[in-house]
C-alpha cells in the first residue's frame, strides 16, 4: 500500500464528499456568488468539519481494528493490516480535532458553528463507543450526521434554510441510514453479520426506507412549490422535482441490485446517478442564479 493510499484510507478522504452539504445553506440561499464572506467561511467550514470526520474514522478504526482484521474488505484498512500503529493513528486522530476546532474558529468566531462541529463528534464519538450497537440508536445518529451538515452551514453564514428542505434533508438521511444497515444484510446473503444489523428484520428495513423516500420526496415537492422559495427562483425550482425523483429512483434501484449500503460507495459506484446529481446541481444553480 502506497502511502498517499495509506493515508487517504487512514482518513477515509472519499468520504468528506458528504461534507458538500454544508454548502446547502449558501447556494441554495442565493448568496454561492455575492457573498464572498459567506462563501469562505463556508470553504473553512468544509475542510474544518472533514478533518472532523477523518478523526472520528481513525478512533473507530482503532476500535474495530480486531474485528475488522477478520473482514475480507476492512482487513485492508490501514490501522487493521498494520499500515499505522494504533498510538500513531490516536496521535493523528487528536491532531485532527484539533486543527478542525482551529479552523471552525477561522471561519467564524460565534459560538454556534463550534457547537454544531462539536454536537458532530461528539455523536460520532459516541457512535463509535458503543451507540453503534443500538438498533435504531445506530441509524438515528447517521441521520443526524447529515443534517447536522447542513445546520453547520447555516450556522457559519447566518443564512437560514427553510423547515421543507430541513425535513427533506432528515427524511432522506433516515432512508440513506435504513439502506446502509439494508445494504450490509443483503450483502450477508444470509451469513453472518454485525449483532445490530441482525436486529432489524429486513421487512422493517424495506418499509421504513419507503416511508422516508416518499417523505423525502414529498418535503422537497413541498420546499420547490413554497410560495418563499417561489419568490426567489420565479417558480422555476418545480423543475427539478422530476430530476429528484429519478435521483432517488435510481439510487434505490443500485442499492437494491448490488446490495452495497454506504452512499458513499453507492453513488461513487455508478456513473448514471453522479450524471444525475451533475445535471441536479446544475439546474439548481442555474435556476437560482441565472434566473
Amino acid at each position: 500500500m502506497s502511502k498517499i493510499r495509506t493515508i487517504a484510507g487512514l482518513l477515509r478522504a472519499k468520504h468528506w464528499v458528504k461534507n458538500v452539504l454544508v454548502f446547502f445553506p449558501i447556494a441554495f440561499g442565493g448568496e454561492l456568488l455575492g457573498n464572498p464572506g459567506g462563501l469562505r467561511a463556508t470553504a473553512l467550514g468544509f475542510v474544518a468539519l472533514s478533518l472532523a470526520a477523518s478523526g472520528v474514522y481513525i478512533v473507530n478504526d482503532i476500535r474495530d481494528a480486531e474485528r475488522d482484521r477478520l473482514h475480507p474488505v476492512k482487513r485492508s484498512r490501514p490501522i487493521a493490516s498494520g499500515a499505522v500503529s494504533p498510538r500513531a493513528a490516536a496521535a493523528a486522530s487528536a491532531a485532527l480535532f484539533a486543527a478542525s476546532a482551529a479552523l471552525s474558529v477561522a471561519a467564524c468566531p460565534a459560538p454556534a458553528p463550534l457547537l454544531c462541529l462539536a454536537a458532530y463528534v461528539a455523536l460520532n464519538l459516541g457512535y463509535s463507543f458503543g451507540l453503534k450497537h443500538l438498533a435504531i440508536v445506530d441509524i438515528a445518529i447517521l441521520a443526524a450526521g447529515y443534517f447536522i451538515r447542513v445546520l453547520y452551514g447555516s450556522c457559519l453564514t447566518g443564512i437560514e434554510i427553510s423547515a421543507w428542505m430541513y425535513l427533506t434533508v432528515i427524511s432522506l438521511s433516515f432512508y440513506l441510514g435504513l439502506g446502509k444497515r439494508k445494504g450490509e444484510l443483503d450483502a450477508a446473503h444470509g451469513g453472518p453479520v454485525r449483532p445490530v444489523v441482525e436486529k432489524y428484520p429486513a421487512d422493517f428495513l424495506s418499509t421504513n426506507m419507503t416511508v422516508f423516500f416518499a417523505l423525502g420526496l414529498v418535503f422537497y415537492s413541498l420546499w420547490a412549490t413554497d410560495p418563499g422559495t417561489a419568490a426567489k427562483t420565479s417558480g422555476h425550482m418545480t423543475v427539478t422535482i422530476p430530476i429528484v425523483f429519478l435521483i432517488c429512483l435510481r439510487y434505490s434501484l443500485v442499492l437494491g441490485r448490488e446490495g452495497q449500503g454506504d452512499p458513499i460507495e453507492v453513488v461513487l459506484g455508478d456513473r448514471v446517478l453522479m450524471a444525475l446529481l451533475a445535471v441536479f446541481a446544475a439546474a439548481v444553480l442555474a435556476i437560482v442564479y441565472a434566473g
